[in-house]
Formats: structure tokens, sequence, C-alpha cells
């Protein structure tokens, strides 16, 4: 009898009492939801306000301001729009065919230096190839309105493999117009040490894609012309220094691991023969003390940041963060601020954001700007809360 009372009472409709009352709870739980989506975060520079500009973004990947203030965004699926104060353009025309497939697809977005002139912009992006291979390459096209005219690719990774993961493809432009885009190994491990190919490599290059003079000269008769070092893993994450002009990256480790440090020419950093981290399998990895003639991390986290975007903070917004490094964490679902002093460094802050970052930018104003990785990825704001 308890057994049928209680099945009863189980179908019994609800009263109009109780449906007040499950409605109550469920705006309740719904406005705690969006609570834990903070709009402001405390930070050593005092509370800061947390905006979102814009939303209904496909996992957005790079960014870049145009000198009016207007907002080039990629989005992973192979799309590029133009943020104008909260409303997104269509996509942009002109585009490249991308291999959207795992961690590739539309990458960075950078403006040539001089672009006020010659209206490049470059993107950086997963080229599909014959039989389900794909490489990372680098174009450039004139932005024109909506649309990227005469868009030409310019590098191309190579070889091709199969495989959706590790791209790297951050742009960065030097003072003196020159080109570093980082690459990846693939996800294929020993070709990092092989200078033949570009996998596991930064790249060097003049503002047309050929190999930079600046590049090192390596020994290996077999290196390819457009290598400024080796030995990655993957890097997503990379800022120049604005005082001493080094590049400087963080590239995401394996299980544990990641690492940071200024790329150098004609270094070896060590990929896949020594590491912070550890292989998925558990099977360890010898550590970068054990072979000193690879070139160390400065700083080394374990659990991962998974770094990805990354500037050097040089605003008037936010005094405290003068000269930091801020770093954008997927895994961290924040941005890493790091203090650099030389060739030495220290991470010296976290500011939670609750989602993972997959850019960070500064605003023409001083503010800081992010991206959200998320099938609705949105572009964030940071500014002092006054």
């Amino acid at each position: 009898m308890k057994r049928n009372t209680r099945s009863q009472a189980v179908a019994l409709p609800l009263s109009g009492q109780q449906k007040i009352l499950v409605s109550f709870l469920s705006l309740l739980l719904f406005s705690l939801a969006a609570l834990a989506q903070k709009s402001t975060v405390r930070t050593n520079a005092g509370d800061v306000k947390v905006r979102k500009i814009v939303e209904n973004l496909d996992h957005p990947w790079g960014m870049a301001f145009l000198p009016d203030g207007r907002l080039l965004v990629t989005e992973r699926a192979g799309t590029v729009r133009i943020l104008k104060d909260s409303t997104l353009s269509e996509p942009l025309t002109g585009t490249p065919e991308v291999f959207a497939q795992g961690q590739g697809g539309m990458l960075d977005v950078a403006l040539h230096p001089d672009f006020d002139e010659n209206q490049y912009i470059y993107l950086s992006f997963s080229e599909p190839g014959d039989n389900g291979t794909a490489s990372t390459a680098l174009g450039r096209g004139k932005l024109e309105g909506n649309s990227i005219q005469d868009f030409k690719t310019i590098f191309r990774m190579e070889p091709k493999v199969e495989g959706p993961n590790h791209f790297g493809g951050r742009i960065l432009f030097t003072e003196g117009n020159d080109i570093f885009l980082t690459l990846a190994e693939r996800f294929k491990f020993d070709p990092a040490q092989d200078l033949s190919n570009h996998l596991g490599t930064v790249v060097r290059l003049e503002d047309d894609g050929t190999a930079s003079e600046e590049n090192p000269d390596f020994e290996d008769a077999n290196a390819q012309d457009e290598i400024w070092s080796y030995g990655h893993r993957n890097i997503e994450s990379a800022a120049i220094h604005p005082q001493t002009g080094e590049l400087w990256v963080a590239e995401m480790g394996p299980m544990g691991g990641d690492e940071l440090q200024p790329a150098k020419a004609g270094k070896n950093y060590g990929w896949p023969v020594v590491s912070w981290g550890d292989n998925y399998d558990g099977t360890e990895i010898p550590r970068p003390t054990t072979r000193p003639e690879f070139a160390d991390a400065v700083i080394h986290w374990t659990p991962t940041i998974s770094p990805s975007g990354m500037i050097f903070y040089d605003g008037d917004l936010f005094p405290e963060w003068k000269d930091s490094m801020m770093i954008g964490g997927l895994t961290a679902a924040g941005i890493v601020r790091v203090n650099v002093n030389g060739d030495k460094a220290q991470e010296v802050e976290r500011i939670p954001l609750t989602t993972r970052v997959r850019d960070v930018e500064q605003g023409p104003d001083g503010s800081i700007w992010v991206l959200t990785d998320e099938d609705n990825g949105k572009v964030l704001q940071l500014k002092p809360l006054k």
C-alpha cells in the first residue's frame, strides 16, 4: 500500500502554489548560475569589470584591432568577422579553405605594420592537403570592405601530415617588419628534432613569406632556411618584448610541463627528448636538467595552464600591470600574469575568468580584450571598476 500511495502522489498534478514555488526555484537556480559568471573580478590592480561585448562566435581563435577601433576576429571553423561596437559582421569573403578538424581551422590574424598604406592583413590557418593531410600555412590579402582581396598563401609548413592536433599559429611582426610564425610538431614527436622539416619550429619570415636574413645558419645542410628555433611542441602563445624586441613563447606540454621561455635564434628546446611533463600513457620523459645541451624553460607549469594568446601590457588603465606579460589560459580559465626581468620570469598573479581563454589583446584605450574558446564563444573586455 505504501508503494502504491507514493506512486499516486508522484502522479498528482501540481497545484497553483506548487507551480509558483517551482518557477521561483527555477529562477533562483538560473540567477545563481548567472552569478557564477562574475561581472567583476578581484585582482592586484583592484576590482576589474568584465564586460561581455559579444557572443555567438564559433570557437574564436585570434583577433587584431584595426586603426579605426574595429576588431578582426577569426573563428576556427574557417571564418573571419569584423566586430564594431557590439555588432558582428557577416563572414568576410575571400578567405582561404581551411582544415577545420580537431584543433585545426582558421587560426590567427595580424595587420601589417604599414596597414594604413598597404591594407594587408595576414591569416594563419590549417591548410588541407591530399589524402586527409594538413599543415599550418600563412597568407595575406588586402582588406576592402567586407572582403579580403587577392588572398595569397605565402608560406606553408612542410611536410603536410595526417592528424587533427598541434598547429601552433601565432603571428607576430618585428620592428623591422619580419614575421615570427609559431608552429607545432603536429603531435608527431620526433620530427621536432629534425631540421629538414618545419614541424616543432618557430619560423622567421620576410613580410612576403620568404626566409628572413636574420635566421641562424645551422650546421645541418638540410636545415630549412625559415627556421629560427626548434624542438618545440605546440606554441599558441607568443609575444615580442616591447623593450628588448625578444620573442617569448609559452608552449603546451604533454601531461604537465607547460613551458615559458624566450625563443632564441638557433636554439633547440628539447622536445620530445626532454620535457617538464610526461607522456599521456604515463611513461616518464627525461627532465631538461638531464640534458644541458637543450635550452630550458624559465617557468614550467604542472598542472598545466594550457597557454594560448599573450601580450606584454603597456597601457595606462592598469598601472600595476605595466610591462607584465599577460598569458591566456585554457585550463587555467583566466589570465596568468608574469613579470619578466631579462631572461628571468616569475608568475605573480592569476586573473580568474572561469572560462577557457584562447586569446588576449590590448585595446586602443588600454583595456584588455579576451576571446573565450567555446561553441558560444565570447569577446570580453576588462576595465578598472570605477
